[in-house]
């Protein structure tokens, strides 16, 4: 074992810190700043045309919104450790989104909130984390097929047979994963993860899938109000739907959660250049959800990782 003095480690942590947030701001300025694609004088023209401090307002709320409904779900799954208020879930989960943002798919974001509860408690900490996501992923592919069926109706992108050979595929899959439950990996089965699922009394999980409904809802929105303050004129329904099928298949792929603009306005210019939408449009309504959703709660997040003290049981040994 080696000893480090107590300023050491308080220093060490300091530093850990500032990397954590200097890092965090670095990526948020190197992709807003040297991304050629944003045409700032559209943008300003635009925003001068249908400025209105009612609209901002409402954007902002459903920010606001979005990131409350994923701190009310936390706080209900952590229920299961143990009883915390909304404002320690809106520190764990900020502070988490914080030290997440450059790390793949936010895997950074389970050991921030690991690091608020004890040390025999990250495991029961890194799976509810699981469940909080996993339901939205749920949540996100089953809505986000309805709305690819319904977008391919209209517009043809993929074949019947296509559509028939992506269902089958799953239904595969699923029946796949039933058969082998029981077959151990490491000491991990299917089986035991179904088994500590239902180990988490349903009201949580009704809750839990109550309120990701309800952020499903904001987020999704939130896109397609931005997308009309753009001055895109479409039918609600054909706009939701390249909007589902746009986070359907964006969830899908692996990315950092500084990139996730990059990728969701990647696959949205597909989808809304057929139906017309010009592509500095589908860019800025991209960058901006990223902006409202991401950016802002990191700089919350920061205050709460640079005066974070762990609660730990730690001793000045490693």
């Amino acid at each position: 074992m080696i000893s480090i003095p107590h300023k050491t480690k308080q220093f060490l942590v300091l530093l850990v810190k500032i990397l954590i947030v200097g890092g965090a701001f670095y990526f948020i300025y190197n992709q807003l700043a040297n991304n050629d694609k944003l045409d700032w004088a559209q943008f300003i023209s635009i925003f001068n045309k249908n400025k209105s401090v009612t609209g901002v307002g409402f954007l902002l709320l459903l920010s606001v919104l979005n990131r409350y409904f994923e701190i009310l779900k936390w706080q209900n799954l952590a229920s299961f450790i143990k009883p915390i208020t909304v404002r320690e879930a809106t520190k764990q989960v900020l502070a988490a989104l914080t030290a997440g943002i450059f790390t793949p798919n936010g895997v950074g974001e389970y050991a921030g909130k690991a690091l608020y509860y004890e040390k025999n408690e990250t495991k029961q900490v890194i799976f509810l984390n699981l469940i909080c996501n996993g339901i939205q992923m749920v949540l996100t592919i089953i809505i986000g097929l309805f709305g690819l069926l319904y977008y391919n109706a209209l517009y043809n992108v993929i074949t019947t047979k296509t559509v028939g050979f992506i269902f089958l595929a799953l239904l595969i899959i699923v029946a796949l994963i039933f058969s082998i439950k029981k077959i151990t990996i490491k000491g991990y089965s299917i089986e035991k993860l179904i088994r500590k699922i239902n180990e988490i009394p349903k009201r949580i999980h009704q809750k839990n899938i109550f309120l990701g409904i309800c952020r499903y809802l904001v987020f999704s929105h939130q896109y397609y109000f931005l997308f009309i303050a753009f001055d895109v004129d479409l039918p609600y329904l054909t706009l939701m739907s390249a909007v589902t099928s746009v986070y359907f298949l964006a969830s899908s792929l692996p990315t950092f959660q500084f990139l996730d603009f990059a990728v969701k306005g990647s696959v949205a210019i597909y989808f809304f250049g057929i139906l017309g939408v010009n592509e500095w449009v589908i860019i800025f309504v991209s960058t901006l959800m990223w902006f409202l959703n991401v950016v802002i709660p990191v700089i919350f997040g920061s205050f709460y990782v640079l005066n974070f003290k762990t609660s730990r049981n730690t001793t000045n040994q490693i």
